[in-house]
């Protein structure tokens, strides 16, 4: 059973019979209550405004361009609820994207359900929980004895972590494509860390943007 002080999460789902199913689910959580199930992100800004749940639960299957307009509105809201979304098939581009725009955790449907329960445990402690896989291989942390990045090498880390590819990065700057490739080929070598997506995840924990955890 629920205990007063648990920590009541919303679930904005497209399907029913999910909703009933994580409902199920919080109630083996004592530290967790069901707040609430609704199938619209406008329902949802409403009972946030009015409820205040610690966290919100969002079905990627609402629309990925929609829910990051809504992040945005939430973020602008400045609202206590912590966003988490999960769906079937999260690329990296849509995990960036959907965190850039505010939320604090990121998993798919096909997680374990434990992992989903950690998630918002997680997110309610301030953190940000992102579920291991979506951006590839573990992060690697930066070795200190690795050279360290040219000003130039930052400038490109700065245009990737705004999304930008590969051409655009090349006109902001003034120089080739071909450059900018070289330019991460070096940046990859001294950071250790893989692919771009990856690159921009840095980013934003390098500025405080977001305080990761992985399990």
């Amino acid at each position: 059973m629920n205990s007063p002080a648990a920590s009541p999460v919303l679930i904005c789902d497209t399907q029913p019979v999910s909703i009933e199913g994580l409902k199920g689910l919080l109630e083996n959580c004592a530290d967790l209550c069901y707040a609430g199930g609704i199938c619209s992100l406008a329902a949802a800004f409403d009972m946030i405004q009015s409820a205040s749940p610690a966290v919100v639960v969002i079905d990627k299957a609402l629309g990925i361009s929609a829910i990051i307009d809504w992040l945005r509105r939430l973020s602008a809201a400045e609202t206590k609820t912590a966003a988490v979304v999960w769906g079937l098939g999260i690329t990296e581009a849509e995990a960036l994207r959907l965190l850039q725009a505010g939320a604090r955790g990121v998993l798919r449907r096909t997680a374990r359900p434990d992992l989903l329960i950690t998630c918002m445990r997680t997110v309610i402690s301030g953190a940000t929980w992102i579920e291991d896989g979506i951006f590839g291989e573990p992060e690697k942390r930066t070795d200190p004895r690795r050279p360290q990045l040219t000003p130039r090498e930052h400038e490109v880390v700065e245009l990737v972590g705004q999304g930008l590819r590969n051409r655009e990065i090349a006109r902001r700057l003034g120089i080739q494509a071909g450059t900018v490739k070289i330019h991460l080929k070096h940046i990859f070598e001294k950071t250790g860390v893989r692919g771009r997506y990856g690159l921009a995840l840095n980013g934003l924990r390098e500025k405080g943007a977001i305080s990761l955890t992985t399990i």
